[in-house]
């Protein structure tokens, strides 16, 4: 009786020696999980995340309270329209000088005219030398007064045109700040950034956020990694692109197979996780490797897996 408990003892730890040998690494599953953070302070006022539902990228999941932003916006937007009001038509201030211009030259013209029938009286003898003087005078000052006239309205319009580019200088300033309210607007809206499943939900419609708070937790697990660790002695065997076989449980003695590809191999070495339990096994330095794997829907986060390359 002895003997035959020996000889299943000795046979147990044979089989469980072998089984222990029949992959090259385990680890478990994990995946790329993004912190969805409020980016705005405010109440939450509509939030429709909930744990375990699927959410598509672009998706827009909630809002943060924004009015103020909104009506500091708007004030901009009535400043932008109020310039157009601050400018002047250079038309309508040079008019008052274009007929002032018209007048002098109409006057210039009727002593001209004078002029002439001066002329003719003083070779007549019937007009005397100073009207004539008198004519030629008022001509002079017309003409100069013509000449100011004219530059006046040439500084008229410039002037003019020179103060509406200053007012309308500030529309573009006033633009930058729409956008930049625009831009505070747009991050009071909870837009989910990734396709996939909602691992954990922080939030609740209502309450106060503020900037940074973490919202939920998401993660894509239409492919999940499964990281392991393999010793220096295997490092040789494995790189990066090879393909290999990935398996989990499926009752007992049985697995379930999976196509693999190794994405990552750890350039320097760290002592054994601490699930490794043995003092002795922690001692051992060892490489972390990733493998990428096709989920079907049964490979979940933390899942234990084993990696097999040598044995395909």
């Amino acid at each position: 009786m002895k003997k035959s408990l020996l000889l299943i003892t000795i046979a147990l730890i044979f089989i469980g020696c072998r089984k222990q040998n029949e992959y090259d690494a385990s680890g478990n599953f994990e995946a790329n999980e993004v912190i969805v953070s409020a980016q705005q302070n405010g109440i939450l006022l509509s939030y429709s995340v909930e744990e375990g539902s699927q959410l598509k990228k672009g998706e827009k999941v909630g809002q943060i309270d924004m009015r103020t932003i909104e009506l500091q916006k708007e004030q901009v937007e009535a400043s932008i329209s109020a310039l157009s009001q601050k400018t002047i038509n250079p038309n309508n201030q040079s008019e008052l000088v274009k007929r002032q211009l018209s007048v002098q030259e109409a006057q210039l013209e009727q002593q001209l005219r004078e002029r002439t029938r001066t002329q003719n009286l003083v070779k007549a003898d019937a007009a005397t030398q100073k009207q004539l003087d008198d004519n030629n005078a008022a001509i002079d000052q017309l003409k100069k007064q013509i000449a100011v006239t004219k530059q006046q309205l040439t500084l008229n319009t410039y002037n003019t045109n020179t103060q509406n580019r200053s007012i309308l200088s500030e529309k573009e300033p006033l633009k930058k700040s729409v956008a930049q309210y625009q831009e505070q607007l747009n991050k009071g809206q909870i837009i989910n950034p990734i396709d996939g499943i909602v691992l954990a939900n922080y939030a609740l419609q209502g309450e106060l956020q503020v900037i940074g708070k973490p919202i939920y937790k998401i993660a894509n697990t239409d492919t999940l990694n499964l990281r392991a660790y393999i010793t220096g002695t295997q490092l040789p065997e494995i790189k990066t692109g090879q393909q290999v076989k990935v398996r989990i449980d499926q009752g007992e003695d049985k697995y379930k197979e999976y196509s693999g590809i190794i994405t990552w191999i750890s350039n320097k070495s760290e002592f054994s996780p601490k699930t490794i339990q043995t003092k002795e096994e922690r001692a051992n330095l060892v490489y972390a490797i990733k493998a990428k794997v096709k989920n079907d829907g049964y490979l979940k986060i933390g899942m234990y897996g084993e990696i097999l390359w040598s044995k395909q």
